[in-house]
């Protein structure tokens, strides 16, 4: 038995009876107290993760990792993403997303600014993100050996125009996915610059992961809302949260069904990130009609078609079989 999974057992089998609490390390993005889960359902051992890191997850739903991808690596995916804007390569797949608002861009010959790119898992210099294997060896805690990514983001916040458009919506990641189960489903999301609550850092509510999936749709706000950024149906502003600042490197995992968003990039830059959802080759597909993710389904169907100019019978699932790549392991499912 390893060192780490000794001091696992010893915490699991001597936890006190009464509500304990437990701080979490400075890898993390904020210091709070919560009480110790009877029992790890969210994370496997590979002797990577501590005790403490796995207890936290089990209770929060996330987990900071502190300066995990290198600048370099970074900067290269910067380059990426310019070219990508300046229209120097084109991408298969790939789904370029401009804000609602916005007029002017900092690469983009038609002056609209380029919001996020999506799919981005043709291009070699991008998806390159998600075969990091310090990103893989996390990764692995939470979906096991076999490891597809399944969803693909560059997210390039920009400056607020003034009708909080740069806002992302408090949402559930598993609105969007048609396949399960949710506990082999973990989110990368690494800060490719300084995050700060001014420039619209990630809001978490921790331990929202342990409930279930709810009711999406587009949020009723006065300056419009960005293409397929769902939210939370009946969301309360209340409920308490926690906004991960990050130094340019830092990587979050979080849980698919964490609720969480981003607020207004107050700031004239443009806040980037770069993400990947990951899956277990192990997950199925499931049939989302007559759920509450049948308005996504919808929604999704109709941009594929238009994308790939396919015609005939298409299904939900067959979307996210052309998005998903393996990256390690067998692709057994999916």
């Amino acid at each position: 038995m390893s060192r780490a999974a000794d001091r696992l057992r010893l915490l699991i089998n001597h936890l006190d009876p009464s509500p304990a609490s437990i701080r979490s390390e400075p890898t993390f993005a904020q210091t709070s107290t919560y009480s110790h889960p009877q029992r790890l359902r969210y994370t496997f051992e590979t002797d990577l993760l501590t005790p403490e890191q796995r207890v936290f997850y089990e209770e929060n739903g996330f987990l900071l990792i502190k300066n995990l991808v290198s600048e370099e690596d970074i900067d290269r995916f910067r380059k990426a993403f310019e070219r990508i804007c300046r229209q120097e390569v084109k991408v298969p797949g790939l789904v370029v997303m401009r804000d609602v608002a916005i007029a002017k861009s900092e690469f983009v010959p038609d002056q609209k600014a380029v919001s996020k790119l999506q799919d981005f898992q043709e291009d070699p210099e991008l998806f390159r993100y998600c075969s990091l294997p310090q990103i893989l060896k996390y990764v692995e805690c939470f979906t096991g050996p076999n490891i597809m990514a399944m969803h693909t983001m560059l997210i390039n916040k920009p400056p607020d125009a003034g009708k909080k458009t740069s806002r992302h919506p408090m949402h559930q990641d598993l609105h969007y996915f048609p396949f399960r189960p949710a506990d082999r489903i973990v989110c990368s999301w690494t800060a490719m610059e300084k995050v700060t609550r001014q420039n619209g850092c990630l809001v978490v509510l921790p331990g929202t992961h342990q409930g279930t999936l709810q009711e999406h749709d587009y949020p009723e706000w006065e300056g419009g809302v960005n293409k397929m950024y769902h939210g939370v149906r009946g969301y309360d502003p209340q409920q308490p949260r926690v906004h991960l600042e990050m130094e340019k490197g830092d990587t979050v995992f979080f849980h698919p069904l964490l609720i969480h968003g981003s607020g207004m990039n107050q700031t004239q830059g443009f806040r980037k990130a770069i993400s990947c959802h990951y899956a277990s080759g192990d997950c199925y597909y499931i049939d989302v009609k007559g759920t509450t993710q049948e308005n996504i389904e919808h929604e999704a169907l109709d941009i594929a078609v238009r994308k790939y100019g396919v015609e005939g019978d298409v299904h939900f699932k067959d979307v996210w079989m052309i998005r998903g790549r393996l990256v390690q392991g067998e692709r057994v499912s999916l």
